[in-house]
């Protein structure tokens, strides 16, 4: 099985050709923005890499978000399009579920975090100790205040992943330093959701078709768009 595996959810662009068994090949490039340039050089060039042509595909994978919205849009419209021209199916993931599993070896609770803008997070917590990631706090949006609160609320150990919580970081330490929890950062590498770790997440689910439509599939934004907020608060002054 062919997984083709799109991830624009943050400032980068990041594509995976993998079979069932390992990643072929893969790209990662600081896109500043510049997604909807880059993405379909960047499919070719992984193809080209893994010596796979676009009608081997088999399954499409991408990252849903939450994450910047034009990025977002950019993945989430390019995987939709190769799904429907080839007629395979296709798998949606979460950016906070792909964190996650980038540290899969923790036994401790994962906070997954991606950077909102305007001093908010997106967040979500994990398990890893019990096989695949088990979410155990859902996907949200709010103040760096409120992800501290939660940490603290839950009590446990935990290793903190994903570029949100890294552009908070002196905050977020100062924050937990007195409550006595123990807080691993992990590596700054792995600050962005990663295609070649949506290629592993998607060929498990393929292999029990736990696929979608491209016509089904959704993004998670969590909130409106800045501009869609933007008008709205200028429409209530």
């Amino acid at each position: 099985m062919i997984v083709l595996a799109i991830d624009t959810s943050t400032d980068a662009v990041s594509v995976a050709i993998s079979n069932s068994k390992q990643l072929l090949a893969s790209s990662h490039v600081l896109s500043d923005r510049r997604h909807a340039e880059q993405l379909a050089p960047i499919i070719k060039n992984v193809c080209k890499q893994a010596d796979i042509s676009m009608r081997e595909i088999d399954v499409v994978g991408v990252d849903i978000g939450p994450g910047l919205f034009t990025g977002m849009r950019v993945g989430i419209a390019s995987a939709k399009t190769i799904a429907q021209v080839l007629d395979v199916p296709i798998i949606g993931i979460s950016s906070l579920d792909i964190l996650a599993r980038s540290v899969a070896t923790t036994d401790r609770v994962v906070l997954a975090t991606i950077d909102a803008r305007r001093g908010e997070l997106y967040w979500a917590m994990y398990r890893n100790d019990v096989g695949s990631s088990i979410e155990v706090k859902p996907p949200v949006v709010g103040k760096v205040s409120d992800c501290v609160a939660d940490v603290i609320d839950r009590g446990q150990a935990t290793l903190i992943v994903g570029n949100g919580a890294l552009r908070h970081r002196a905050s977020i330490s100062e924050s937990l330093e007195a409550t006595g929890l123990s807080i691993e950062w992990a590596n700054e590498q792995l600050a962005q959701p990663s295609a070649g770790v949506l290629a592993v997440i998607v060929a498990e689910l393929a292999l029990h078709e736990q696929w979608q439509t491209a016509a089904e599939l959704q993004a998670l934004y969590l909130r409106a768009p800045d501009a869609v907020i933007n008008w709205q608060t200028r429409v209530n002054l």
